[in-house]
């Protein structure tokens, strides 16, 4: 391996050598006997790119608009937990990384720093903000106040984790989240201060399940839309019917995700469930995908297949926990240079030439023999 890290593959041999035990597991774990967990890498070794040849690819721009935002590359960052597990600056470090790069960035409920503190550390960052369905309508109308005053431009509503996944690794090393640090999004909630000592010995798991509520609906997104001002995009979709569902519950727009594989196991990939969720949505809104998403070729052969940008979560943590932001920005723009050359090579000089005709599924080669 070269002296610095060249592909995400290289940051995450990194990170595991210095990452604890309990940590590594936490973020790189998924749910059960991990089979999504591992399908969704091994999906884009299933689709193969057909370039088009002798295109004028001189002047390339990877910049497009998602929800009427300008970003300069459609790689974002999708939600983690407990950024500064892997290092001090956490989502902090990650925030201004994408200002910096003119990236999307989704900050998670479970975040270890706070909304105000990316307002007043990452202003130009373009951020959205991660929920889910809480049991206390209270602190849910709190947390989404909160959010627009800080200058957050969405709302991704998790709709695919009723309850906490079972997660082997997890479950066997007791991970706790450690008491120097706090979960910043909930401090200083009424009726709220964080996680309390007690719900801290609990258990990770326990103190999820108590706080999400399980008896989340449709209706619960259609009480949210009326809340808020903020477009509220359904995160966790992977079937046509949930698609529908989740625009007839005034869906601003859907993120193909199964929770990086760490909730439900044995739901596809999230680029095998891309394309049926694309041919229910049709033009109604945007869609973006995320999961197993490791190199800017995986970020083109999605958005020919019909996503509007895709977003990168345990990446980002291994580029946290090699070199804290400037990891992190690394990470971000070796995915934005690949896609940048892999559009070269395959004849599209800007986001709008990468067509759906650019990628097939490995059978279509077998289906012709």
């Amino acid at each position: 391996m070269a002296t610095e890290p060249v592909c995400v593959e290289d940051f995450q041999k990194i990170a595991e050598a210095k990452l604890s035990k309990s940590v590594r597991e936490y973020y790189n774990s998924g749910a059960n006997y991990e089979n999504t967990y591992k399908d969704n890498r091994k999906a884009f070794g299933r689709y193969k790119i057909r370039p088009k040849y002798m295109r004028d690819v001189s002047n390339r721009s990877m910049a497009t608009t998602i929800l009427g935002q300008r970003v300069d590359c459609p790689i974002g960052v999708s939600p983690v937990a407990m950024c500064r597990l892997a290092h001090p600056d956490g989502e902090v470090a990650v925030a201004r990384a994408c200002a910096k790069l003119g990236r999307c960035f989704m900050l998670s409920t479970m975040a270890t720093a706070g909304l105000d503190e990316i307002e007043e550390k990452a202003v130009d960052c373009l951020r959205w903000f991660q929920i889910h369905i809480q049991k206390d309508r209270d602190l849910q109308i709190q947390l989404v106040q909160n959010a627009e005053r800080a200058g957050f431009k969405a709302l991704a509503l998790t709709v695919d984790c009723q309850v906490y996944g079972r997660r082997h690794a997890e479950m066997r090393s007791g991970f706790i989240l450690p008491a120097k640090h706090k979960l910043g999004v909930l401090e200083g909630l009424k009726s709220r201060t964080g996680m309390s000592e007690e719900e801290r010995k609990g258990g990770w798991s326990n103190f999820l399940n108590n706080f999400f509520s399980s008896s989340a609906t449709w209706d619960d997104m259609r009480w949210l839309k009326t809340i808020t001002k903020l477009p509220v995009i359904a995160k966790g979709i992977i079937t046509g019917e949930g698609a529908r569902e989740a625009l007839a519950a005034g869906a601003d727009a859907i993120v193909v995700s199964n929770h990086g594989g760490r909730e439900l196991d044995c739901v596809p990939a999230t680029m095998d469930a891309l394309r049926e969720v694309v041919e229910v949505v049709g033009d109604r809104c945007e869609i973006y995908l995320d999961g197993g998403v490791r190199s800017g070729l995986d970020a083109l052969k999605a958005i020919a297949m019909g996503a509007r940008a895709v977003f990168v979560g345990r990446p980002i943590l291994w580029g946290l926990a090699h070199a804290g932001g400037e990891g992190a920005e690394k990470v971000l723009q070796i995915l934005g240079d690949e896609l940048n050359t892999g559009m070269a090579l395959a004849g599209a000089s800007k986001i709008s030439e990468i067509s759906r005709d650019m990628v097939v599924h490995k059978s279509y080669y077998s289906s012709k023999l």
